[in-house]
């Protein structure tokens, strides 16, 4: 963050400044929401959640060498020396600072959603874009109401493009988040279940991913998937121009995957208006030509020659649990997909394992949430898609999982365990991890399955 002062952070969140302290051209360097990352200048924002209140930690924050803060609550008394910024909602506030902030910096914005895949088009954007450009990215899960505007927080002047990450679960949160960012390009992955259960139907998910629409620049462009109907759907009806990605032929950016070694990549052929060729992606599953086009499109608009962009995707680097494929001894591979789920990505993943070249597949597979009433009939989907893609092992994890576990039987995965949580399933896993084995670690964020990917971790040895 870039140094503003005292005047200037009551103008961008419309507050008041309480008495007993006067020097507007104080700095603020930086902003903080945790009162256990204190440091010298920095401006704390307590928040206010269902089980905390950050207010209650306002007096050790200051004490610990914040400059300031801001509050929705009286203070009964202030300290000497700092500075309170009386405010009506502290998070609403940290989201006009970071509106006020953009607009400090004259760069392109790109802003993406959808129901599955954003985090992986948002590394492949950040890897293309930044063969040419310094790029700042939504890091790990920051794409809330308040882990954007912290992100936006983190521009200075060395940053020549922003690639922002946007989530949601209700109405209006997209609509919140794209009003701060105002992207040049919005990006949408596509339409699935993600969420279903607030709201209710795939036709509503679209209405809240659409919320993106009205706030992109006149002169900007939408990304799409052309192979999500729903979004085909959307032709000649946005507020700025268009284009599709995906392996239709009514796609201006299409891709066809052309081989690929089972293990580390896959070989696409990428066509564009400007390009056309085999490009190598490191990373596995068909799935994967999206985020591929998605940098492509938005790699041509910011001036990327074709070498650029197929040297972009080649760098790519996926976030932290999401299908990184860690190679271990005895040519035993792990995916770890833990970082989330829904019926699209599991069934994505899966396909992952099937093309995998090991003798044993093992899917080891959590609860999906947030599904609602469709949870039953979805769990049980993606087990018989098991059977389907001829997985050997399935272990479910976890009460919602136990449909998963009858669609597999039903489809004849030839051996299937079922664990009620993560612990139950610890005790299992060395009778089902031999050598020569692939095996995909997947459930939904709350699930924390990533405990066993960190137990396969002790069982097996390094390659």
């Amino acid at each position: 963050m870039e140094t503003i002062t005292l005047s200037q952070l009551l103008e961008a969140v419309d507050g008041q400044l309480l008495d007993g302290f006067s020097d507007l051209d104080t700095p603020v360097a930086r902003v903080e929401t945790d009162s256990r990352s204190i440091h010298p200048g920095v401006l704390f924002i307590p928040l206010v959640g269902e089980r905390f209140d950050g207010h209650a930690y306002i007096s050790s924050a200051l004490e610990g060498g914040a400059a300031g803060c801001l509050t929705a609550r009286e203070q009964d008394r202030l300290l000497p020396g700092k500075f309170y910024v009386k405010v009506d909602d502290t998070e609403a506030a940290l989201g006009r600072l970071a509106a006020w902030y953009r607009d400090r910096f004259p760069i392109p914005f790109v802003g993406v959603t959808g129901s599955v895949g954003k985090t992986t088009a948002k590394d492949m954007l950040a890897a293309v874009l930044g063969v040419k450009y310094k790029v700042l990215k939504t890091e790990g899960n920051h794409n809330n109401n308040v882990g954007l505007p912290l992100t936006l927080l983190e521009l200075d002047s060395s940053y020549e493009i922003a690639v922002l990450e946007m989530g949601m679960d209700k109405f209006g949160e997209i609509d919140y988040l794209a009003n701060i960012v105002r992207p040049d390009v919005g990006v949408i992955t596509n339409i699935g279940d993600a969420h279903i259960e607030r709201l209710g139907s795939r036709e509503n998910i679209l209405r809240a991913k659409c919320e993106l629409l009205p706030h992109i620049k006149e002169d900007g462009m939408v990304i799409l998937n052309g192979d999500d109907p729903l979004l085909l759907g959307l032709a000649g009806k946005t507020p700025v121009p268009a284009v599709y990605c995906g392996q239709g032929e009514k796609c201006a950016y299409r891709a066809r995957v052309t081989g690929g070694d089972g293990v580390s990549h896959i070989h696409c052929r990428l066509t564009t208006p400007n390009m056309d060729r085999e490009v190598k992606i490191p990373a596995l599953g068909e799935h994967m030509v999206y985020p591929a086009l998605i940098a492509a499109a938005a790699g041509e608009r910011f001036g990327l020659t074709p070498d650029e962009i197929e040297r972009g995707i080649s760098q790519f680097v996926p976030t932290r649990m999401r299908m990184n494929i860690l190679h271990r001894g005895s040519g035993i591979t792990i995916l770890d997909d833990t970082y989330n789920a829904n019926p699209q990505s599991m069934r994505a993943a899966v396909s992952v394992l099937a093309d995998s070249q090991s003798s044993c597949k093992v899917a080891i597979l959590g609860d999906m949430l947030e599904l609602g009433p469709f949870a039953p009939a979805l769990h049980a989907g993606v087990g018989e898609y098991l059977g389907e893609a001829g997985i050997d092992c399935l272990v479910a994890v976890g009460q919602l999982a136990e449909q998963i576990a009858q669609g597999a039987k039903k489809s004849g995965v030839p051996l299937v365990i079922q664990c009620r949580d993560r612990e139950e399933a610890k005790g299992v896993l060395s009778q089902v991890v031999r050598p020569d084995c692939t095996v995909l670690v997947k459930a939904s964020r709350g699930m924390k399955l990533e405990e066993l990917t960190a137990k396969l971790l002790e069982l097996t040895t390094e390659a």
